[in-house]
């Protein structure tokens, strides 16, 4: 079932708008602010993927802003979220008893949301600011007729631009050719390098976060607990504790390490295991860190460099929780990314501790950008050496197999078609299919493309989704003595050009970050699910001994392929 239109193809949808001067005031004056949490209300006729988007989009808001939504109970004033022709919303609170906010057919899409709800919430399109003209022209006569008032601009007395830079990223901004008449672009920026930047779908940039804080006389964040970088001296309120002489130390540079950065722009933390005796450690402690959210789930992402021997620990110690997680990697010569789930429900501080074990060693751990928000862990696929492989071309890449929160596993595949890349997914037999529901409904497979900017409120990552319909997957696992068996699933979502890829921090050393999620409980319409994955996972090689293939697109051509990527099973 193939999905082939660019991301770009849905701006005519989302430029909808519901515009009324009347209340187009870009939320000047508190009459027009919703009291947080915002209420809402999530509509029949949305499709099942819509609602899980929608789910996502408020995530993103958590983690960004100060801004948290809730389902309606009672309230007078809520935002009744329903699926009508094409995107749009009224902008900011504007009337009682069910405030209209449209997500109609192929507005699913993460920045296609959060567009519409930073409408419902008060803020304007970019291009209609009123210092605008300094930054873009719009060209009217290239506007199909009917349609000028979408490229309005709107003066000082009624605006604001909450002291926020033109910001060409910004998901409020228009495509350069929304509304085009076919005679050419609506929108020129004035800065050429923006002119395929306008108008991207991928989510709120930085300063959209900034400007909805700022008008909510907020700076703080619902799901964002820490992020360190180490760039400051202060180590961001983290301590160093060694009982080995010198601990992790502060580095711009260590001999057979690759920096991220460009040398001398940036820092990393360092624990040299190098002619140590065996069991010499190092901690490395965060401050006290206390979740707030009511489902006590948080992820620590981070990423680090082991250059050590392989018999060197690191260890992730969750302190006031008495919980420790080690890591078992062998010595490479990268960066990896690392999210480890924490699941604290009280105050807690989180510990590195680097140890050296019994080999000789010639290097040591090496940790940057870490980020701890009260969010899920995604699954992760990094892809070495991306960059490479994009230059010399490849028909496909398979990802390792991995297990859904609540049981159910899957496998992707990367397609290079044209200039596009698209992923396909599908379930494989597993441990727990005696145990799971089949077919397995609405289960909503998420695949982000990782923008690897250090601080994870300043990532703008390009993701799709695609939920599962029981009408369409076979009814029930297949088993075939103990063999592996792939089940029809969700087939391809198309995702980001290769052109794009270079727009943000898509590829770094090289190397191109999959966050993979599959998850149920959409149906009910809220966020806050707690998932649990109890079902016994049996050793992967008592359960495999062959592939064989079941309805399958594409699949008859990387079995092989597969059996190695068995080897990498979590």
């Amino acid at each position: 079932f193939p999905v082939t239109m660019h991301p770009c193809a849905f701006l005519l949808l989302m430029a909808l708008t519901v515009i009324d001067e009347a209340i187009y005031r870009s939320a000047i004056g508190d009459q027009s602010l919703w009291d947080i949490p915002v209420p809402y209300e999530l509509s029949v006729n949305l499709s099942m993927n819509d609602r899980g988007v929608i789910l996502r989009a408020f995530e993103q808001f958590r983690l960004k802003s100060c801004v948290d939504f809730k389902p309606r109970a009672a309230e007078e004033f809520y935002i009744s979220v329903e699926s009508h022709k094409g995107c749009w919303s009224y902008i900011g609170r504007s009337s009682p008893g069910g405030q209209t906010l449209s997500i109609g057919k192929n507005c699913g899409i993460k920045g296609i949301v959060e567009h519409q709800f930073l409408h419902a919430l008060g803020l304007n399109h970019e291009h209609s600011r009123y210092d605008r003209d300094e930054y873009v022209t719009i060209k009217y006569e290239n506007i199909v007729k009917g349609y000028e008032s979408y490229f309005n601009k709107h003066s000082e007395n009624v605006s604001t631009t909450q002291e926020t830079p033109y910001d060409y990223y910004s998901v409020m901004h228009f495509d350069k050719n929304a509304f085009s008449n076919g005679n050419g672009s609506t929108i020129i920026t004035k800065s050429p390098e923006f002119q395929d930047v306008i108008g991207q779908l991928m989510e709120m940039s930085e300063h959209d976060a900034t400007e909805l804080n700022k008008l909510y006389k907020c700076n703080s964040s619902v799901s964002f607990l820490d992020h360190c970088s180490f760039d400051e001296e202060s180590l961001c309120e983290m301590s160093v504790r060694s009982a080995a002489g010198d601990g992790w130390q502060r580095e711009k540079s260590v001999s057979g390490i690759t920096v991220l950065m460009p040398a001398g722009t940036s820092f990393f933390m360092h624990f040299s295991t190098e002619g140590r005796n065996e069991g010499d450690a190092a901690r490395l402690e965060s401050k006290t860190l206390t979740p707030t959210r009511a489902c006590k789930v948080q992820c620590l992402q981070f990423y680090y460099y082991h250059s050590g021997h392989e018999s060197d620990q690191l260890n992730i110690w969750i302190r006031d929780v008495t919980d420790l997680r080690f890591l078992a990697e062998t010595p490479g010569n990268y960066w990896k990314l690392h999210h480890v789930p924490l699941n604290a429900n009280k105050s807690f501080q989180v510990v590195f501790e680097a140890r050296k074990g019994a080999g000789n060693s010639s290097g040591g751990f090496s940790l940057d950008d870490i980020n701890i928000s009260e969010t899920e862990c995604p699954l992760i696929w990094q892809i070495r050496d991306f960059e490479k492989k994009l230059d010399s071309g490849f028909d496909f890449l398979l990802s390792p197999m991995y297990y859904s929160s609540d049981g159910y596993r899957f496998v992707a595949q990367l397609v290079s078609s044209e200039d596009q890349l698209q992923i396909y997914a599908a379930f494989v037999s597993g441990a727990c299919d005696e145990q799971l529901q089949w077919p397995s409904p609405w289960r909503q497979i998420t695949v982000q493309i990782l923008d690897q900017n250090p601080h994870i409120q300043k990532r703008m990552s390009f993701e799709q989704s695609i939920t599962t319909d029981p009408d369409l997957i076979r009814n029930g696992p297949v088993f075939i003595s103990d063999e592996l068996v792939f089940y029809n699933g969700p087939a391809v979502v198309a995702l980001l050009t290769k052109e794009d890829l270079a727009r943000r921090e898509f590829i770094k050393g090289g190397d191109l970050i999959f966050l993979l999620t599959m998850q149920g409980g959409i149906c009910e319409g809220t966020s806050e699910n707690c998932f649990k994955f109890n079902c016994y996972i049996k050793s992967k090689r008592s359960i495999i001994s062959k592939i064989i293939s079941i309805n399958v697109v594409h699949h008859s051509r990387y079995l092989s392929a597969a059996s190695e990527a068995l080897s990498t099973l979590p």
